[in-house]
């Protein structure tokens, strides 16, 4: 029987329509940026955006780019890098963000892997650029974000053009192409902590998608009312998708340039009036030391969104009671574009006591409509959803990859999941919780500890600034746990009254065997601890029981 078919318009979700409508019915919404050459705030509108984002898509066509064609980008957050969103995307292309904080080396690799035909930076990513400009083989277009005049009298990188001068003569009267939605419209990589990094490439169906669910009461809860500073890196998966449902919303923008310290983030979300802001735990420590030291309060801020590792209940209960700040755990990852769940009360948790909610809001969250999880055991059985059943979470929606770019590590989904790699469980009201890395758990005579658990117990010390737990070889329980901890400026506290502070927090067998005190902890080039990198430091660790 054949199907009555609805009758509404056939329109394509495209990356431009997000920008444009920002600039029809959220013309004057602000966007501010700190920029990164003259360290001053700049101002315009999401029109002003919008014009100026025609201009580079102009400007793509004019230097004769294919469709799908890749444009990189080795850049902050920023407005130029705003406009290189959805004028590169909007035009056809496919923006490519880079990470920076990556070595030259995988820069270059990456840039080679993704055939990059121009790439895009700010001035103070220089030095990287004169490292790899000539190891990159496909790149024929290099692009500085600044003005004309502080461009280098002889940066050695030929044909090299400040933005300004490359879109100055381009008309903001562009028609933006219609196409497929599928199209590809951006290519993040992998941060590559085990071989070569894999390219997760969205298309404009799942980046509008995705802004949509970013945008709901239960995830980020954006509107025109919002003042948001994402403080996550517009190099890492997108903002989070923030640039985008910012445009859907017409909230007002604050970039905070390369500028990242405590200081310069708490006199930024003063001065601007911001409302909500996004990043990760280590770039929120600097933020509430700086608060602390100097006695300072947040007179607009109301909620924060805290991912791309688990976040310690700890800074959960510092942001609320001393600064009244709510704290949104989030979980995601590049290869989900990357929202997955929030963590928001639900009504009937409203009537619980503070020390209830607070226990459901150091989990991970539920997930987005868009977003489908389940946990299996070992043999791909699926697990109930109790709360205490643990398992290999996986997932699928329209917003997640079904493979990798140019097809590499081969088809990644189980019977249509992907399999994020994590070990986690489910409440029966859907909450997730994230119990570790399936490569970080620890396996200590036939036993699971989770490292995430033993680090939030050491975080709670009032000693301790950051704290990672891995595994340590034991000649009779296979594993044990090993506690890595950097101690705060001035703070001291022994091995012996760190394992105390476990007493009654924990089960016994999970208390760590032994404490050792560095001065830093490796971080990779998204902010998150590396503890591939721990452990190969304390491969010959000989625990003191062992």
């Amino acid at each position: 029987m054949a199907a009555m078919m609805g009758t509404m318009m056939e329109m394509p979700l495209l990356i431009s329509s997000l920008i444009e409508f920002a600039a029809r019915h959220h013309h004057d919404g602000e966007i501010v940026s700190r920029r990164v050459v003259e360290g001053d705030l700049h101002r315009y509108t999401y029109r002003e955006a919008a014009a100026r984002s025609r201009k580079v898509a102009g400007a793509l066509d004019r230097m004769k780019l294919g469709f799908s064609d890749r444009v990189a980008t080795l850049a902050w957050n920023g407005y130029r890098h705003f406009e290189l969103y959805f004028g590169v995307s909007g035009s056809g292309r496919v923006v490519h963000t880079i990470n920076p904080r990556l070595a030259p080396d995988q820069v270059a690799w990456i840039a080679n892997h993704a055939e990059d035909q121009v790439l895009c930076f700010d001035m103070s990513f220089l030095p990287i650029v004169k490292a790899i400009w000539s190891k990159c083989e496909t790149v024929k277009h290099w692009i500085a974000l600044c003005e004309h005049g502080q461009l280098p009298a002889d940066t050695g990188i030929p044909g090299l053009r400040s933005y300004e001068e490359w879109i100055a003569g381009e008309s903001d009267a562009y028609a933006w192409p219609e196409f497929d939605e599928k199209s590809a419209a951006a290519l993040c990589y992998t941060s590559g902590t085990t071989g070569n990094p894999k390219g997760a490439l969205y298309s404009h169906r799942s980046t509008v998608l995705h802004a949509y669910g970013a945008a709901l009461p239960d995830a980020m809860s954006l509107s025109a009312r919002d003042c948001v500073l994402p403080v996550v890196p517009m190099f890492h998966v997108n903002a989070w998708g923030i640039p985008y449902a910012a445009a859907m919303t017409g909230c007002k923008l604050v970039f905070p340039g390369a500028a990242l310290d405590g200081k310069s983030v708490y006199e930024l979300m003063e001065g601007e009036r911001v409302t909500m802001s996004a990043g990760v735990p280590t770039v929120w420590l600097g933020l509430l030391n700086h608060m602390k030291q100097h006695g300072l309060k947040l007179t607009t801020m109301r909620r924060t969104i805290i991912g791309g590792s688990a976040c310690p209940p700890a800074m959960i209960r510092a942001f609320k009671q001393d600064f009244g700040v709510t704290v949104l755990h989030a979980w995601g990852m590049t290869e989900m574009s990357p929202l997955g769940t929030v963590c928001n009360l639900k009504l009937p948790q409203l009537e619980l006591d503070e020390e209830a909610q607070f226990a459901i809001m150091t989990r991970q969250g539920r997930a987005i409509f868009g977003v489908e999880m389940k946990i299996v055991d070992p043999d791909g059985k699926e697990l109930p959803w109790d709360g205490i059943s643990s398992g290999d979470l996986l997932v699928k929606g329209p917003w997640i990859v079904s493979g990798y770019f140019k097809g590499e590590g081969g088809n990644p989904l189980i019977d249509g999941w992907f399999p994020t790699g994590d070990v986690a469980a489910i409440d029966p009201d859907g909450f997730l919780l994230i119990t570790d890395r399936s490569k970080d758990v620890i396996k200590s005579g036939g036993e699971w500890i989770s490292s995430i658990e033993v680090e939030n117990i050491a975080m709670a010390h009032p000693a301790v600034a950051m704290a990672a737990c891995i595994a340590a070889v034991h000649p009779k329980w296979d594993e044990r746990p090993l506690l890595v901890v950097v101690k705060k400026p001035g703070a001291e506290v022994s091995r012996e009254e760190l394992l105390a502070f476990y007493e009654g927090k924990t089960a016994k067998w999970q208390v760590p065997d032994d404490v050792v005190f560095v001065d830093a902890i490796p971080l990779g080039a998204t902010g998150k601890m590396q503890k591939i990198k721990l452990r190969e430091q304390f491969r010959d660790y000989r625990l003191p029981t062992a």
